[in-house]
């Protein structure tokens, strides 16, 4: 009788033709079958999922999806929960005697031993599913994260402090100790893990007259999730003061600070403000999750012609690339992904940042501090003395920098910044408005963008309709376009329509005409006119319009952002 290893080899090279020779010789030199299922995978000869399949094949047991399936928080009493971890099997159901649990290692005969002795069930039946879902689904099923529940049994448990504002002569010492109680710390770290669960970018914790409000910014809208009585107010402040290294007897200026946690495997920072308002501190958290950062701008979700335009710019040697935005509109992580793309040993890349954002590996980064007197300016004039290649300045604030900026743009070095426009074309206006020369900024300037976040539409509850002929005309689109999609709701969008964001971007490359055109002042209207004539030009609107016949974003949508 043919081995399983035998089995898999023959579907394999029939059903993903795969080389045979190839099989043959890792098979050889992996007399475990897990090694020889890792050498595969590691090898890039077949993927996790083409491995499930082919065992559920020749095991004859249902390979599933997880993604697509709700585990009842029931199911959690099924199997100790240090035994699910460290086994990796997720507890599907139970049907009387019989337990199923979906794992990706099958042939693990010491785990089905282990399970068999710690549950009651006579018989347990396997399924398979990838083995980073599995994870993923461990750690929902196994996480305490009610915290409506949680919050009203604090209260029956008398968990509280002194609900008068925060005076000078308060007890603070008995502050500290009501923030570390157990109590106080789960909820702190549900508010936390709660948001990092269902994709939050920011969580703002706002005191008002009754007690704390908790907000996520989802998809770039914030959605109130809890609100905490005031008896916890002081506490869960005061918690996350201390988890961000703040200065907890300091109420009445602005504070910022940091700190990290682990989710799902993978290590998160999370940018701390602290502000002082009418009925207390406000604490705003910005989550900075790395796995956001993309290796290029290829993976930024940008629309094909901008992103043409866009590497033309990257290929230039040096002198100036502006990204224009408003707050929020992900001009940060445009920059660290082109950053990140350039980041080689044989560049010496430099940052100035307030603050530092993201942490990247072989990159300088340097934190402004314009409170002692280090701004973006004198940041940047010691930076030119220690030979970059490439720099970039978190945001060209003042005259001063600008001026700098330039001129070492003009010896040899390529740089990136932001700068606070409404569009591509106004970033050059802004810079002659700060006093710089129009023939510097016309000899330096690569290339100037401006983005705008979009939400994308739900992939499972978008619904088509007739589009309003008017308002294609103002988005420039054409009128023989037929359809396209608005938002519906449904569970899997939280019934908001919309899952997730894209970036639409303008972008306005400088040819050798539009740096004449600028350093003689003509009009921002000549610019874009004749850039689109050259086609090195693409306005926001022009890439909404694409993203909306696409059927990525709505039409609603892009008024909102592009106006």
């Amino acid at each position: 009788m043919e081995s399983l290893r035998e089995r898999l080899i023959k579907y394999l090279v029939g059903y993903k033709k795969v080389e045979e020779e190839n099989l043959r010789v890792i098979s050889g030199q992996s007399p475990a079958f897990n090694d020889f299922r890792a050498a595969l995978m590691k090898d890039g000869i077949i993927t996790e999922d083409d491995m499930l399949i082919a065992l559920s094949r020749e095991c004859k047991m249902p390979y599933l999806d997880l993604d697509k399936y709700r585990i009842s928080r029931e199911n959690r009493d099924l199997i100790p929960k240090d035994i699910a971890f460290r086994y990796k099997v997720l507890p599907i159901s139970k049907i009387g005697d019989v337990l199923t649990l979906a794992t990706s290692d099958p042939l693990d005969v010491i785990a089905m031993d282990d399970l068999k002795m710690v549950t009651s069930f006579k018989k347990i039946d396997l399924v398979l599913a990838r083995e980073d879902k599995i994870v993923k689904s461990l750690h929902n099923l196994y996480a305490d994260t009610n915290i409506t529940t949680f919050i009203n049994e604090s209260q029956e448990e008398g968990i509280s402090v002194d609900t008068d504002k925060v005076e000078e002569n308060r007890g603070l010492e008995n502050l500290v100790k009501e923030s570390k109680l157990p109590p106080i710390v789960r909820v702190v770290d549900l508010i936390i893990y709660e948001g990092l669960k269902k994709g939050a970018s920011d969580i703002h914790i706002e005191p008002a007259e009754s007690g704390l409000d908790v907000r996520y910014r989802i998809d770039g809208v914030l959605h109130k999730v809890l609100h905490l009585p005031r008896r916890n107010e002081d506490a869960v402040i005061a918690r996350l003061k201390i988890m961000s290294s703040l200065n907890i007897t300091e109420f009445r200026v602005p504070q910022d600070g940091r700190f990290k946690v682990k989710f799902e495997g993978r290590q998160i920072d999370f940018r701390v403000s602290s502000l002082p308002t009418q009925f207390g501190e406000k604490i705003v958290l910005r989550i900075l999750d790395r796995e956001n950062l993309s290796a290029g701008v290829e993976k930024l979700g940008f629309s094909e012609e901008p992103l043409k335009l866009f590497k033309r710019a990257l290929e230039s040697p040096f002198g100036i690339i502006l990204v224009t935005g408003p707050t929020g509109s992900g001009k940060s992580t445009t920059l660290y992904s082109v950053i990140n793309q350039l980041n080689t040993p044989e560049r010496n890349i430099i940052t100035i940042e307030d603050p530092v954002e993201y942490q990247i590996e072989g990159i300088t980064q340097i934190q402004a501090r314009p409170d002692i007197g280090f701004s973006f300016a004198s940041a940047l004039r010691s930076i030119l003395r220690q030979s970059p290649d490439i720099i970039m300045v978190g945001e060209i604030r003042d005259a001063e920098t600008a001026d700098i900026a330039i001129k070492a743009s003009l010896t040899g070095e390529l740089i990136f910044s932001t700068l606070h426009t409404n569009n591509s074309v106004g970033a050059v206006t802004r810079l002659i408005d700060m006093g710089i020369d129009p023939f510097l900024v016309s000899s330096s300037l690569i290339a100037a963008t401006a983005q705008r976040l979009v939400r994308k539409l739900c992939p499972r509850c978008k619904v088509k309709e007739e589009p309003d002929a008017a308002l294609l005309k103002k988005l420039g689109m054409a009128t023989q376009v037929k359809e396209i999609f608005r938002p519906k709701g449904c569970s899997y969008c939280r019934n908001t329509g919309y899952r997730g964001r894209t970036a639409l971007l303008e972008i306005l490359l400088f040819d050798d005409t539009i740096r004449e055109m600028v350093a003689k002042r003509l009009s921002e209207e000549e610019i874009v006119d004749y850039a689109k004539s050259k086609k090195i030009f693409l306005s926001l609107k022009k890439d909404g319009a694409n993203k909306i016949a696409e059927g990525v974003t709505s039409l609603e949508e892009v008024l909102r952002v592009a106006g």
